[in-house]
């Protein structure tokens, strides 16, 4: 049995965290791994975890990142990403900012409009349209920009929780740092702490890494001797055996899976199976995977407001992790990967072999992990832990387009 977690007021009695990516992450495929994690709590025997105050009893289903600029300018897209699963009893959003006044009024729209049960701040994302800007997993690199960031969140998500039944708590993500030459988590931690950050998520490789190679496990382990807050690690969890060996080396609180879901929501069945004693864990057969992509496209059709190609179009990115080991032919691969309708759907998923058992090759490491890339940073960025004044007239203009980094 794992423990839960306390997050400032909120309780995650089965600490998973499902890791937020862009254009994969919305509300209808968090909610697949809820409903996933949920059939787990009851193939354990802990169906009923209902308790008082702010609980999240299967896990933590966190948004996609949200750009503070677009929130507070109220763009359509940021507000239609913010859209809540209607089930989940934890309303769950990333952040990303780089201007502290900017994250500031986003966070007290989500609270004061009560849009938000939990927030969580983004120094993770290597993609370099984030990190040239100095945002992402570059900033923590600048202490003063991070100190200020991060207390200017915590300080308006308590300021905006005083009509509230409890203070929305404000999280963190970041990564070991920009490359093994230029270490900065555990300083940001330090940092974290002191301005009230709840809890931290340390994806355990650095920026140059991206998502190549293995996660450093021993920097998480590391982490967690060093603060007093809950330490989710993140990186290399392809399975329940996964996150129980990673907790297990490290002293880690929980864990929080981003690739490893990728076409297999039910990974977090496993999680929660797990977690509270059981060996269970989920093995569909390609027609119960066939009924997964179905409802799939049936919650994305109603996300998008009855928009059938763009919920179709944006399911097709998943069809490839879905099949993955599967035996399914080449040309039906490719036509399931080009609908456009829900008929159409139906009518290619009719042809597959719902009988065939779930495969060994299904298992393992998804997503795809790429090679070391170098850094892409504002000139100069390495050459002091501060911010100059140039770099700090730039951040006002860092948050413009990174919408999906």
């Amino acid at each position: 049995m794992v423990n839960s977690v306390q997050l400032g007021a909120l309780t995650v009695d089965t600490p998973a965290m499902l890791a937020p990516m862009a254009g994969v992450t919305n509300p209808p495929f968090r909610r697949l791994c809820r409903e996933a994690a949920e059939a787990g709590l009851a193939a354990a025997g802990c169906a009923d975890l209902s308790r008082s105050g702010l609980h999240a009893p299967a896990g933590l289903w966190v948004c996609e990142m949200i750009t503070t600029r677009a929130l507070v300018e109220r763009n359509a897209e940021t507000m239609n990403m913010i859209k809540p699963d209607p089930a989940d009893p934890v309303r769950s959003i990333q952040l990303y900012g780089v201007e502290p006044r900017t994250t500031a009024q986003a966070v007290r729209i989500l609270v004061s409009e009560d849009r938000a049960d939990h927030i969580d701040l983004n120094f993770g994302c290597p993609a370099p349209k984030v990190t040239r800007k100095g945002g992402g997993s570059a900033l923590p690199w600048k202490v003063d920009l991070f100190e200020e960031l991060v207390t200017a969140a915590v300080d308006a998500a308590r300021a905006a929780s005083a009509n509230r039944e409890f203070e929305v708590p404000v999280t963190a993500k970041i990564r070991i740092g920009i490359d093994a030459s230029h270490e900065s988590f555990h300083d940001a931690a330090r940092i974290a702490e002191d301005a009230g950050i709840a809890g931290l998520t340390l994806h355990a490789r650095t920026t140059a890494q991206h998502y190549a190679g293995h996660a450093r496990w021993d920097a998480i382990g590391e982490l967690v001797a060093q603060t007093d807050l809950p330490v989710f690690g993140n990186g290399d969890v392809f399975s329940a055996e996964d996150a129980l060996g990673l907790m297990e080396q490290t002293g880690c609180a929980g864990v929080a899976v981003g690739r490893g879901c990728q076409g297999r929501p039910w990974i977090f069945y496993d999680l929660a199976a797990a977690f509270h004693g059981s060996d269970k864990r989920a093995q569909p057969t390609l027609g119960d995977v066939a009924g997964v992509i179905l409802r799939h496209a049936e919650l994305s059709i109603e996300h998008f407001g009855g928009d059938e190609y763009r919920a179709l179009r944006e399911l097709r990115k998943h069809m490839a992790w879905y099949l993955r080991g599967f035996a399914v032919g080449g040309d039906l691969r490719n036509s399931l990967a080009l609908v456009s309708s829900l008929d159409e759907l139906r009518q290619r998923l009719d042809q597959l072999d719902v009988d065939q058992p779930f495969p060994e090759a299904a298992q393992g490491p998804r997503g795809r992990a790429g090679s070391p890339k170098l850094p892409h940073l504002p000139d100069g960025w390495l050459d002091s832990r501060t911010l100059t004044s140039s770099e700090r007239a730039r951040i006002s203009r860092a948050e413009v387009n990174v919408s999906g980094g």
